[in-house]
């Protein structure tokens, strides 16, 4: 029987460990081509041959590509490579995630570290491949959230947090950030929260957590064409909830899209 993913083709983020290749895994055993991002080449590679070699994954299905996200001309080259040969991509998982360093840490590019990796790097990538995702065929993105936003305040005057640094705020704020995002009605799009897993960000959360692969099961099922999304929605798991009360508002939406475009503009 014929998968709904079938001849998909799907971009996930991180993907060379914990949710990121979990979801890979599932979406390729779908059989989806699945460009499975990872911060070097050689980490994209070999993300790819342990699925081959583990669970048997379609070598001709899995695609590795590479960009650090601490760079933003990396994301850039990431997504001429992707356009170039992939100009019709179905889905966007933006997976990729770093907690905040305990100092207050800048990339090249002048942004706290980890709201450029997990907010600006994938707002950067979304817009540069709008194009190829807002199809005949209804391509989405799936923004890989955390309820920790709900914690949060953007500091719209002071993102790089140089007045007032914490880490888990920082973290918090660049969750937050993903989320609003996803509210931007230029792409179809929706945020998740997959719950708590066993990964390289578990502490944050608590002392324990469900496997990673059971919380790919959420977002390759927001993946899944067959599955029907409320544009814009927040998800907790399977099920729609209701996100900080900023990320349903149009003027935050706008003024996130402004701010973004600048701290990402010169890039070109």
């Amino acid at each position: 029987m014929s998968s709904s993913l079938s001849g998909r083709t799907v971009l996930v983020t991180a993907a060379t460990s914990g949710i990121g290749y979990d979801t890979a895994r599932r979406l390729v055993d779908r059989d989806a081509t699945v460009l499975l991002h990872g911060r070097t080449p050689e980490e994209a590679r070999a993300a790819s041959d342990r699925l081959i070699a583990t669970v048997g994954s379609d070598a001709s299905r899995l695609r590795p590509v590479a960009a650090d996200f601490r760079h933003l001309e990396e994301v850039e080259a990431l997504a001429r490579t992707v356009v170039r040969e992939h100009p019709h991509l179905d889905v966007l998982v933006n997976n990729a995630a770093i907690e905040a360093p305990e100092r207050r840490t800048l990339t090249v590019d002048g942004n706290e570290v980890a709201f450029q990796v997990n907010f600006l790097a994938h707002y950067l990538l979304t817009e540069r491949l709008a194009e190829a995702l807002t199809s005949d065929a209804g391509g989405r993105v799936v923004n890989v959230s955390s309820s920790l936003h709900r914690t949060a305040a953007i500091q719209w005057n002071d993102p790089n947090r140089t007045r007032r640094y914490a880490r888990l705020a920082a973290y918090a704020q660049s969750q937050l950030a993903l989320t609003v995002f996803a509210s931007d009605p230029r792409v179809t799009a929706v945020s998740v929260d997959p719950g708590v897993c066993d990964t390289a960000l578990m502490h944050l959360y608590g002392h324990s957590g469900r496997p990673a692969a059971e919380a790919a099961l959420h977002i390759a099922r927001l993946c899944d064409p067959a599955t029907e999304i409320v544009n814009g929605a927040y998800y907790e798991g399977s099920q729609l909830a209701t996100p900080a009360a900023v990320a349903t508002e149009e003027r935050a939406v706008r003024r996130l899209n402004k701010l973004a475009g600048l701290l990402v503009g010169h890039t070109g």
